[in-house]
């Protein structure tokens, strides 16, 4: 019979972070079979877990959703915020945005249940990439993308090499590696451009193909399963 620690459980189903589940639990909000949790419980499917008294069923179906934002939407799950993403997208099931994207830039971002999977998308190390199609407020040249490309000091550190693609006289394609605080537009700042819009085009092998602006639907079986292994989970 396969158990797993408590805290884990509740972020394998989407509720909180395992911090956050220590800190429910250290509260005396989580119950095992009746019981009152103490931290590092191992629970298995034949337990009865409840937060707050409301039990939370074990055989929750994993959901990962992508969702073509638009710009004006905030990437929270705080209710009180206006137009934060979980309002918009309107889902019956309990889901969380995977990183974020910023409110005044548009495009791909990816929800799910799944708290599992958050990290392995999200830790540099792992080198998932993001595609973004960037409008700068004028013309650059060819030392401009040479200098992005290299990497650039932001946040007091320099950024990792990264892809960069000339699209129009002021329109260009970046692909990065790594996600820092509105890391493009700092980078363009700090080559002395501004970004007029930021548009996230691809998240590893899924793209908004097909999907128009404020629309989200599931990934598909092949998404799904190219995604599952490409963070090293199985099915």
């Amino acid at each position: 019979m396969d158990q797993i620690r408590i805290n884990k459980f509740f972020t394998e189903h989407g509720i909180c972070s395992r911090r956050e589940a220590d800190r429910l639990i250290e509260g005396g909000r989580v119950t095992i079979n009746n019981v009152v949790a103490k931290l590092g419980d191992q629970v298995c499917a034949q337990d009865v877990i409840a937060r707050d008294g409301e039990v939370i069923p074990w055989g929750q179906e994993r959901l990962y959703i992508k969702y073509n934002k638009p710009e004006g939407v905030t990437t929270t799950s705080e209710a009180h915020v206006p137009r934060n993403i979980i309002r918009e997208i309107g889902h019956q099931e309990r889901i969380f945005p995977i990183g974020r994207l910023d409110k005044d830039s548009s495009g791909l971002i990816l929800l799910t249940n799944d708290g599992n999977i958050v990290n392995a998308i999200l830790r540099t190390e792992f080198g998932h990439e993001r595609e973004y199609e960037v409008t700068l407020d004028r013309p650059y040249d060819q030392a401009v993308l040479d200098r992005l490309a290299a990497g650039v000091v932001i946040l007091g550190s320099k950024t990792k090499p990264c892809r960069v693609e000339r699209l129009t006289p002021k329109r260009l394609r970046m692909v990065l590696t790594e996600g820092r605080n509105r890391q493009i537009r700092r980078m363009c700042q700090a080559v002395g451009y501004r970004v007029v819009a930021l548009h996230r085009v691809r998240i590893m092998h899924i793209t908004l193909a097909g999907l128009p602006s404020g629309a989200w639907k599931p990934l598909s079986p092949q998404e799904q399963q190219a995604l599952l292994k490409a963070v090293g989970r199985n099915q």
